[in-house]
């Protein structure tokens, strides 16, 4: 069974771009799953490679169908990892790499033990909220409710197998890497 390694961590933390980083060096058979969502497609994203974009309905029939791994409503929309991202991977030996929230993380911990954790976190809010704002996507009341939420998995970071700390990129990308290695040669 490949290993499954889910990140974490607050919007503004970079856990998208280490990632990313991460599986152009690795040299190791993964898969980066890619969730689906509700909300609407931005400029410059496709679907099926950065999300798949699915109606509301779909979404519900798929949760009713048992479908996804985990999944939750993150301000009015839909997210979720869908098993058929993940399950026939790890069986053919295939790491599997999730990116989700901290409640997504507690639901694929129930069905997926086996799972390693990495949270990833700048050392301070202030620095969320300078990432959040250089992003210019956000509106100052969407600003704010994510810097909340950042507080709520904050609280929760303890909880992970592994904490990086991004605030310098290279850095934190030789330290998820130290960790992740390993899960391939077990």
């Amino acid at each position: 069974m490949g290993p499954l390694i889910v990140v974490s961590g607050p919007s503004g933390s970079g856990k998208s771009t280490l990632i990313d980083r991460l599986l152009v060096g690795l040299r190791k058979p993964v898969h980066l799953a890619v969730s689906a969502t509700t909300r609407p497609i931005r400029p410059g994203e496709k679907d099926g490679k950065h999300y798949h974009f699915w109606t509301k309905e779909a979404f519900e029939k798929e949760i009713q169908a048992g479908g996804f791994l985990e999944w939750a409503d993150v301000f009015g929309n839909y997210y979720g990892t869908l098993r058929r991202e993940v399950m026939p991977h790890r069986e053919r030996g295939t790491g599997v790499v999730l990116e989700v929230d901290v409640q997504g993380w507690a639901q694929v911990r129930q069905e997926c033990p086996d799972l390693v954790s990495i949270f990833v976190r700048a050392s301070s809010i202030e620095a969320y909220a300078k990432r959040l704002r250089d992003r210019g996507t956000e509106t100052e009341d969407s600003l704010q409710r994510r810097l909340a939420g950042a507080q709520r998995e904050l609280a929760r970071a303890a909880e992970y197998d592994f904490q990086v700390i991004n605030d310098d990129l290279d850095q934190a990308l030789e330290h998820m890497r130290a960790m992740v290695i390993p899960l391939f040669e077990r």
